[in-house]
């Protein structure tokens, strides 16, 4: 009897094995759906905070005067913490960790001369160009290294969607004032800016897509943005955060730094 009974069991298993094989398939598509539609609402609410700033500007919400201008100057600075600590926590670790020293030194310093090539080309076209490009230069590779870090790491492409948004919501609020002295009127400033809330998703699904297997070609990727981003913060940012004699500005890095850090503790 239990000679008998082992076809019949082993048939079973089969059956099973055969109607399970779609179910299986079906939860492997929904979870990668399930990844997606992360990367694609983390990048969102990333780059929706260019929107933000931009709208911030055009209400005017800052005091005038003297109180006005020192507000702004801090909000330049509490950006720069912020982008100087995404650099240090979370740019770079992970290159650190995976790459050779050689090619660690290669790919950051190769972000930092074309950041600097591309704020040389800035300089002498400025206009409308200017405005574009210094909006995209940080931007766009973060937003690819976002979309690939989720493939195997969630938690830090949480924390990078989170760095993201704090850094592009002083540097659009900014912005909106140099598209103003541009030329541009505030309406048209505002539409400028829109398309970079979105510009992000298409760069995160993008990475997502094609780097998510490839942990090398991430890291060196964001290896390459933080020489390019750290070139950018003491080049154009770290100028213009000093405002006279005060001292608030300067404590502001310090408090977008910390920010930084809270952030790491929590989710990293």
């Amino acid at each position: 009897m239990i000679t008998a009974t082992l076809p019949a069991r082993n048939g079973s298993s089969n059956e099973l094995d055969h109607v399970s094989n779609p179910v299986i398939t079906g939860c492997a598509i929904l979870d990668i759906v399930n990844e997606i539609f992360k990367v694609i609402l983390y990048s969102f609410a990333s780059g929706v905070t260019v929107i933000i700033g931009g709208l911030l500007a055009r209400s005017r919400i800052l005091p005038g005067g003297e109180l006005g201008r020192e507000t702004s100057h801090s909000i330049v600075a509490f950006g720069a913490g912020v982008i100087v600590a995404a650099v240090a926590f979370v740019l770079t670790p992970r290159g650190i960790e995976l790459l050779s020293l050689p090619v660690i030194v290669v790919i950051f310093l190769a972000g930092a001369a074309i950041f600097l090539l591309l704020d040389r080309l800035i300089g002498k076209h400025g206009g409308r160009l200017a405005q574009l490009m210094a909006m995209s230069m940080d931007y766009i590779p973060e937003a690819i290294a976002l979309g690939a870090v989720f493939s195997y790491d969630p938690q830090t492409g949480l924390l990078l969607a989170l760095f993201i948004g704090l850094q592009n919501l002083p540097e659009s609020y900014n912005a909106f004032d140099d598209l103003l002295k541009s030329g541009f009127s505030p309406n048209k400033s505002l539409l400028i800016l829109v398309p970079f809330g979105f510009i992000g998703i298409i760069a995160a699904i993008l990475g997502f897509s094609f780097l998510s297997n490839n942990d090398v070609v991430v890291s060196s990727l964001m290896l390459f943005a933080a020489g390019g981003i750290l070139y950018l913060v003491f080049q154009d940012i770290a100028p213009m955060i000093k405002y006279r004699t005060h001292r608030v500005p300067a404590f502001m890095a310090a408090l977008g730094f910390m920010v930084g850090i809270i952030g790491v503790k929590i989710l990293g």
